[in-house]
């Protein structure tokens, strides 16, 4: 999406280990205008996946997974980190790693917002090494649900993601793929290279 990739040029910095901070579009400060139109593009995309709900992790996925939701008519569900007093046991638990904070992170859905019936589209903000998405692809399979797909505002291609969650066999697509982040701060992308 070239929109996307223009605002991360213009924007965007590359703060060493991987780290990308896009703040001003996404992570701090959110571009409703450009989330709505990147949850069009993935409404278009995963249509013919047909899934019945769209899970994402707190708290950056929010805004990209809330605007497939609404384009596709779903309700949004998101993983907490926290467990608050009315998240009442049972509960799915997961954990995975956090690139951004330097520790593990728990996953927490109530199994009363996911069920065996439901076909699980997941959408994130990135898609770096794939274990924040594994650890919510284990939610799914435990509930019993079908996971259908995976979206991704932004992937790192370099930090081999996607090819930790090939094995899932659902269809991955990224609106914006960078390739790589070089030491000297520049950003390249997938379509920069061709």
């Amino acid at each position: 999406m070239e929109n996307l990739k223009q605002r991360i040029r213009e924007e965007g910095q590359n703060l060493g280990n991987g780290i990308l901070k896009i703040d001003s579009v996404i992570n701090h400060q959110v571009d409703a205008a450009l989330m709505l139109e990147a949850g069009a593009e993935f409404a278009r995309v995963f249509a013919a996946t047909e899934p019945t709900r769209i899970l994402t992790a707190e708290v950056s996925g929010i805004m990209p997974a809330m605007s497939v939701a609404y384009a596709m008519g779903l309700p949004l569900v998101y993983a907490r980190k926290h467990k608050p007093v009315t998240m009442q046991e049972p509960v799915f638990v997961e954990f995975a790693p956090s690139h951004t904070k330097g520790r593990d992170v728990s996953l927490m859905v109530s199994p009363e917002f996911i069920s065996p019936d439901d076909r699980v589209l997941i959408i994130d903000d990135f898609l770096a090494t794939g274990q924040t998405i594994l650890a919510m692809s284990r939610i799914v399979e435990e509930a019993g649900a079908t996971l259908v797909g995976l979206g991704f505002l932004v992937e790192k291609s370099f930090e081999g993601g996607r090819e930790e969650l090939a094995h899932l066999n659902v269809p991955i697509h990224s609106l914006a793929i960078i390739t790589e982040m070089r030491d000297d701060g520049m950003i390249v992308f997938d379509d920069d290279e061709a």
